[in-house]
């Protein structure tokens, strides 16, 4: 048996817990007015809002809504106590996203009794980590099962699906409730009068190949309630990244820039949290039209300095001719495995800077241990507390320096 955990409105629901003033209201938590809706409390929900909304729609739905930006560092927080409290209960633990993992269940029954008591200890020791927040829990025999059953419901609930149980339940539902069938196959899938499991089940899997290549084999496989994915407690990363959606398109490369200084902020603090340095910077550019590009440049080492990201990323956005305004951009970083590098010796003299958009390994190396510092001051003191010297806006022509902000007074 495979237990699927699912946050009930995770982002909304923190700042709900954060603040009290905003309990029993519509919260929507999101970007500003270019942006979609990250997740909308159950209260929002009664309007109409869900996530991926444009917030500009929500808005209109709900003009007495609470809309806010959202603290990704407090969720990130809470996610890791969840994640840390799932394996007090079994080593097996898969977090699928910042709010729902999996957890392989087999075997736990002499620890924690049957699935519905295992289920319930689960979401008491959630409440306890987090304050109180609530979660709702799906237990089946396979995992695409267990996530739908987490969804029946919720909020706050239990469903429990015995293996004996499992064909009849699966023949009842809507293709749409199979995680995977988005608009497009559903609206597929109708043309050849399949709306439900059960019908679908009609369609040969030799049909589902050709019609659909590899995807129509895993959807010929979940209709008969076939999933031999194990639950996986660690997933590779593949890459790090941030991007911003423009109140107003932009045409101003300074301010582009400086928005791509943000994320190589955001995103090398990242990478070095968890261990990771990459080759390949990809710059993300959405026009006004909402027609999208993206520019790659992979380096001959491995980084994680937030400056030689930044650089990279400014080097690509330079090259673009805009000829249309921004209205989104974005940076990530990839290629995290370990390729042969030369290491630079305690003493060895700077040579010149490396092709490709590295600097030379004592610039490198010295830039590597200037963020290692400002990242323990901003985990001691606060993210704001320690800013970069020498920087105006993105001009980062002039030496790197770690700077201590004033200190901010304690109200009494």
């Amino acid at each position: 048996m495979i237990l699927h955990l699912d946050m009930d409105a995770f982002f909304a629901s923190v700042e709900q817990l954060d603040d009290p003033g905003l309990k029993g209201r519509p919260v929507i938590v999101g970007g500003d007015r270019r942006g979609v809706v990250s997740t909308a409390s159950y209260e929002a929900r009664r309007f109409g809002i869900h996530s991926a909304m444009p917030i500009a729609t929500a808005r209109r739905l709900c003009p007495r809504g609470v809309f806010l930006h959202g603290r990704h560092a407090r969720y990130s927080e809470l996610s890791r106590r969840i994640m840390a409290a799932l394996a007090d209960f079994s080593p097996a633990v898969e977090p699928a996203s910042i709010d729902e993992a999996y957890l392989d269940a087999s075997g736990l029954e002499r620890l924690f009794g049957d699935s519905a008591e295992l289920a319930r200890a689960v979401k008491a020791r959630v409440a306890e980590v987090t304050g109180g927040l609530t979660c709702s829990v799906g237990v089946a025999p396979v995992k695409f099962l267990a996530k739908i059953c987490s969804e029946v419901n919720k909020p706050d609930g239990v469903f429990i699906l015995a293996p004996e149980d499992a064909d009849a339940f699966l023949a009842g539902l809507a293709v749409t409730r199979l995680p995977g069938v988005g608009k497009r196959m559903a609206a597929s899938l109708a043309g050849l009068g399949i709306t439900h499991v059960a019908q679908l089940r009609a369609l040969s899997r030799d049909f589902m190949e050709r019609r659909y290549g590899k995807w129509g084999l895993v959807l010929h496989d979940r209709a008969h309630g076939i999933d031999p994915r194990p639950v996986t407690p660690e997933h590779e990363v593949k890459s790090e990244g941030a991007e911003r959606t423009f109140a107003r398109d932009v045409r101003d490369r300074g301010l582009l820039a400086r928005a791509l200084f943000a994320h190589a902020e955001r995103v090398g603090a990242r990478m070095r949290r968890n261990g990771l340095a990459g080759r390949t910077v990809t710059l993300k550019i959405k026009f006004a039209d909402f027609r999208q590009i993206t520019r790659s440049r992979t380096l001959p080492g491995r980084t994680d300095a937030t400056r030689t990201i930044f650089e990279t990323a400014r080097g690509l956005l330079e090259e673009e001719p805009l000829g249309q305004p921004v209205r989104l951009i974005g940076l990530s970083v990839s290629g995290f495995e370990a390729p042969a590098e030369q290491l630079l010796l305690p003493g060895a003299p700077a040579g010149p800077r490396r092709k490709g958009g590295l600097p030379a390994p004592e610039e490198e190396s010295r830039r590597r241990r200037l963020d290692r510092a400002l990242d323990a001051l901003r985990e001691r003191f606060g993210k704001d507390a320690v800013q970069r010297g020498g920087i105006h806006g993105a001009d980062l022509s002039g030496e790197t320096q770690a700077t201590e902000a004033p200190p901010r007074r304690e109200r009494d």
